[in-house]
C-alpha cells in the first residue's frame, strides 16, 4: 500500500518518501490496537479541524481536503494505515503553486499529536 509520491516541488510531505529526502520526508506514526480505532481517531481529528472535509474513507485510508482561510487554496491530505507494520502513513500536498511556505509540514505536525492522543 502506497501513497502518491511527492512531486519535485517543495509543497508536499509524505512519510513514504526516502528519509534522505529531508524536503519531503516526514516520519510515520506508530500505533497499537485495531485498524478501525486508528481510522476513527484520524476521522475525529479531521472532522474537528477548521476548513477540512473528508472526501474518501475506507477501512485503512482517509483522504481529505484542507482549504486555506484567506486565499482558499486546497491541499490534499491522505492517511494510510499499515496494519502489518503498525504504522500510520500520511501525505499532505498543495494542489497549486511551487512553495507552500512549510504549511503542509506544519499541518501534519499539528494533526499527528492530536491523532496520537486519541489512539
Amino acid at each position: 500500500m502506497k501513497l502518491d509520491r511527492c512531486p519535485s516541488s517543495p509543497n508536499c510531505v509524505c512519510s513514504q518518501e526516502n528519509p534522505s529526502d529531508t524536503e519531503h520526508y516526514i516520519e510515520a506514526l506508530d500505533y497499537d490496537g485495531p485498524t478501525d480505532a486508528a481510522i476513527n481517531a484520524i476521522a475525529q481529528v479531521i472532522e474537528s479541524s477548521a476548513r477540512a472535509t473528508i472526501t474518501n474513507r475506507s477501512e485503512n485510508r482517509i483522504d481529505a481536503v484542507f482549504v486555506s482561510m484567506i486565499f482558499r487554496f486546497k491541499d490534499d491530505v491522505s492517511f494510510l494505515i499499515d496494519a502489518d507494520d503498525k504504522k500510520i502513513h500520511f501525505r499532505s500536498a498543495s494542489r497549486v503553486g511551487k512553495s507552500d511556505l512549510g504549511v503542509n509540514r506544519k499541518r501534519l505536525a499539528a494533526l499527528v499529536p492530536q491523532i496520537k492522543a486519541k489512539l
